[in-house]
């Protein structure tokens, strides 16, 4: 019997599973015989598309059958997986790049392969190490909101070490992106556990919703910013989401005026917390209640530690290191995260970047606290506060907000600011107001914050009225 390295417990449940469903892929379902059989074409082509162990290779795709499949076949061979999915086709060129690939697989919307072999050659010392191992490994960027992307390299063995427990057999909804470590965990999650991943050709909330009544989705992982846009939308009025047993949201701060409606809106669904970052993985959490921002972090192979008001991470996950920046970790192996947290007990309350804050006069300013004041408003959809640099105060507070159905922006700009003034401190109040068609969203669906750093910016019309 052919040996698969890493992956070998992973294929040993594919097996007893079979028959089951593990994707559903535009539409049509797809077992795990049906990966079986792609994972052992790929191994069989290997050699005539010249990929040995250690080459890096670049996954132009998504959650695809084939793309899957090709993933666990090139962890078996021990290579260094990219992934790359549609929506970052800008920054492709510049990925590869940084990442030194060799050959790029791009698949198209039929789930048909392109191979291209790149020209140069991948010498980076952490790869030599890689290589040394004989593991493969996985390349992933981080959002680069704040600056260049940094290329964070980590062992594939490290990290599929904690799906080897059998845990919970759920279908779920495959909302996070393929090139994202979140996606990378949910991915994994369900492969272990014989689960199936329901996929989609768009993330609007009707879609999500419509895929949920389909195929009974279970599980629902997103963002906090979607969770926002599934309430105002109305969209799980014109579906029958009774499926849902839990809606997990991560990957930026919740507010609690969006995490309340929540609650209301799907009293028999568990709502929970999820913590990760690229450079260390997912941590297991255990959110106090659906309705609480308090939540337990950690898991076997994961410490924590604060220091600073600011959340550490040790992790036997944690990345090999940067392909392009400097390491990150402290010298007794931590990871300085840049959340700034506050503890109680077990249990802690996550509160953004540290980077986020903005310095108002010496005040230090949470842009979250703001956005869930503005949020909990008449007629606001969404909100986004940030700073902007002023010659007198250092910076100021500023916040893009979009409607949820057409106001005179003047007025609504002044109900706005009135509501601000009468219940935050002075220095919190937004000092500009712009009202926006939509706030801006990464292609993870998170905000996008403007930082206090940049240079200032020209307002709309809309906010002439800011004082």
């Amino acid at each position: 019997m052919r040996g698969f390295g890493s992956v070998e417990f992973l294929i040993k449940r594919f097996r007893e599973a079979r028959t089951r469903p593990a994707l559903v892929w535009k539409d049509r379902v797809f077992t795990y015989d049906d990966l079986l059989e792609r994972i052992g074409f790929w191994l069989e082509s290997f050699e005539q598309r010249g990929i040995a162990p250690g080459t890096v290779t670049v996954l132009h795709g998504d959650f695809s059958p084939g793309a899957v499949a090709l993933m666990l076949a090139l962890i078996s061979k021990e290579c260094i997986i990219v992934p790359l999915t549609p929506a970052l086709a800008s920054k492709k060129t510049e990925f590869v790049e940084i990442a030194q690939g060799q050959v790029v697989f791009k698949f198209d919307e039929n789930d048909q392969v392109e191979t291209r072999q790149q020209t140069g050659q991948a010498k980076h010392e952490l790869y030599q190490e890689l290589r040394k191992r004989k593991h493969a490994g996985l390349v992933l960027f981080s959002s680069g909101t704040t600056g260049k992307s940094k290329a964070i390299l980590h062992d594939m063995v490290r990290l599929l070490k904690k799906y080897e427990t059998p845990r919970h057999d759920f279908v779920t909804l495959a909302f996070l992106l393929f090139d994202h470590i979140a996606g990378i965990d949910t991915l994994f999650y369900c492969l272990s556990n014989k689960s199936c991943l329901v996929t989609l050709e768009d993330r609007s909330p009707d879609s999500v919703c419509r895929a949920i009544e389909k195929y009974k989705v279970e599980v629902l992982p997103v963002s906090a910013t979607f969770l926002n846009l599934l309430i105002y939308s109305e969209a799980y009025k014109r579906y029958d989401l009774s499926s849902l047993k839990y809606i997990a949201y991560g990957s930026e701060v919740m507010l609690q005026s969006t995490l309340d409606k929540c609650a209301r809106l799907f009293p028999g669904v568990t709502i929970l917390q999820k913590y990760g970052t690229t450079e260390v993985g997912t941590l297991r959490s255990k959110s106090r209640s659906s309705d609480s921002l308090w939540v337990k972090l950690g898991g076997e192979g994961f410490e924590t530690r604060v220091v600073d008001g600011v959340l550490q991470i040790k992790a036997h996950s944690a990345m090999m290191g940067y392909l392009n920046a400097p390491s990150p970790f402290t010298e007794d192996g931590w990871f300085v995260t840049g959340d700034r947290v506050e503890q109680d007990g077990e249990y802690f309350r996550i509160y953004g970047r540290a980077c986020d804050i903005i310095n108002v006069g010496g005040e230090k300013v949470s842009p979250t606290e703001i956005e869930d004041f503005i949020q909990t408003l008449d007629n606001v959809a969404e909100v986004v506060v940030y700073g902007e640099k002023n010659n007198i105060t250092g910076n100021i507070v500023c916040a893009d907000v979009s409607l949820v159905k057409q106001e005179d922006p003047k007025e609504c700009i002044l109900r706005i600011k009135k509501a601000c003034y009468q219940n935050l401190q002075p220095w919190k109040v937004p000092v500009k107001i712009n009202i926006v068609d939509s706030i801006s969203l990464s292609e993870r669906f998170k905000k996008v914050r403007r930082q206090a750093q940049d240079e200032p910016f020209e307002v709309d019309k809309a906010s002439e009225t800011n004082g």
